[in-house]
């Protein structure tokens, strides 16, 4: 502070409601605040003193605004202009930097109208061929052994699946480019799960109703790539395009499920004007069990109203996800981790001597890796805290 000035760094003020959601892009950090926090802002970012600031609050809030105390909370929120700040961590392991690369007028005609009613199309067409030809649906433990060969294919499908996230995710962040928004990509866990995510912070930056577009990006390509198969199905039977729309399945069940913070729960909780339901949720739980102590049950009542209304009923969502989840790996991982254990073990039986002992092992590590990453994942997790 100096003359009586405050140099703040470039943040971002949207209206929500009777709040204001004010955050600095560079770093992803985002808070509501009230709306005379944001007239605070402005005037601070349009240059007026912290009286002047101070002066302009109580006109519109109609009592003395304590601007000071407010420019120390900015502060600590990282918001003064005091040296480059690094982006806040949102996965245990992600990219250091925003990506921006293609311009926005490039991206925008992947997410305009017309794109919309493809994708919209094409789902429809998805579920429709999925409803109506039985023979198309999947069957995991034949779709996903497409060789005769059961360690390359467990390998084949574990590149298909790395290949069709690598859409999925690129999509998320043509999405936010079309927005001429940032995003860049992250490795994280979700229970036993290793999941590749896009962060999308800086769709808090634009107004609620152009947040959805990114975050459905990913499943709006899905249904695309599915309908393409399905098609390519309906016309000639092979086995390859067969693994192709099972793994694509796989992958759009997954996104599904709202309770695993996928992409249909960031949706539902932008729809729902939530600012941290996954945490409320989680407080709620402990409540409702008795293991919330002391400084969780201030936490709790201090926090936003939407996110105790939603958590009130998806606390419940969660709990029951653990069995539609126990659902979701019986149908399809279930039969293909049991095709590759029995073929592993009949292969490693013939001793270290033998070249399918190794080939065996090699295909094992390399399908079942992931499931081993998500554990190390988990276990830095709980050293950390």
């Amino acid at each position: 502070m100096s003359g009586g000035t405050v140099a703040l760094r470039p943040l971002s003020l949207v209206e929500e409601g009777d709040e204001v959601l004010v955050g600095d892009p560079e770093t992803g950090t985002f808070v509501a605040i009230p709306a005379v926090g944001g007239v605070v802002i402005t005037a601070l970012r349009d240059g007026a003193s912290v009286e002047e600031a101070a002066r302009r609050a109580e006109e519109f809030a109609g009592e003395p605004v304590d601007v000071p105390s407010f420019v120390e909370t900015l502060r600590e929120l990282g918001f003064l202009d005091e040296g480059e700040r690094a982006p806040v961590a949102t996965a245990p392991v992600q990219g250091r930097r925003w990506l921006r690369g293609v311009p926005a007028w490039v991206a925008r005609p992947l997410f305009g109208r017309v794109a919309w009613t493809v994708y919209a199309l094409a789902a429809v067409f998805d579920l429709a061929v999925l409803v109506l030809v039985p023979s198309l649906r999947p069957a995991p433990a034949q779709d996903a052994f497409v060789l005769d060969d059961v360690g390359l294919s467990a390998v084949l499908l574990y590149a298909f699946q790395l290949g069709l996230v690598a859409v999925h995710e690129c999509w998320h962040w043509l999405a936010a480019r079309s927005l001429d928004i940032p995003a860049r990509f992250g490795l994280d866990r979700r229970m036993a799960f290793l999941v590749f995510e896009t962060d999308l912070s800086q769709l808090w930056s634009v107004p609620r109703r152009q947040r959805y577009g990114p975050l459905l990006a990913g499943l709006a390509i899905d249904a695309v790539m599915l309908a393409v198969l399905l098609a390519g199905q309906l016309v000639v039977t092979s086995p390859l395009l067969a693994a192709w729309a099972f793994v694509l399945l796989f992958q759009i069940a997954w996104q599904c499920m709202v309770f695993l913070r996928t992409d249909l729960y960031a949706v539902l909780a932008t729809r729902l004007g939530c600012k941290d339901l996954w945490r409320v949720k989680s407080l709620m739980l402990r409540r409702a069990f008795g293991r919330l102590s002391a400084e969780q049950e201030a936490e709790l009542a201090a926090a936003d109203p939407n996110d105790v209304r939603a958590g009130r009923w998806f606390r419940w969502v969660w709990l029951g996800g653990l069995l539609v989840v126990a659902v979701w790996l019986a149908y399809f991982v279930l039969p293909v981790v049991t095709g590759l254990l029995a073929w592993t073990v009949g292969e490693v039986a013939a001793g270290p001597g033998a070249w399918g002992f190794w080939w065996a092992i090699g295909c094992a590590a390399v399908a079942l890796g992931p499931w081993l990453v998500a554990a190390a994942l988990a276990v830095k997790e709980r050293t950390a805290r």
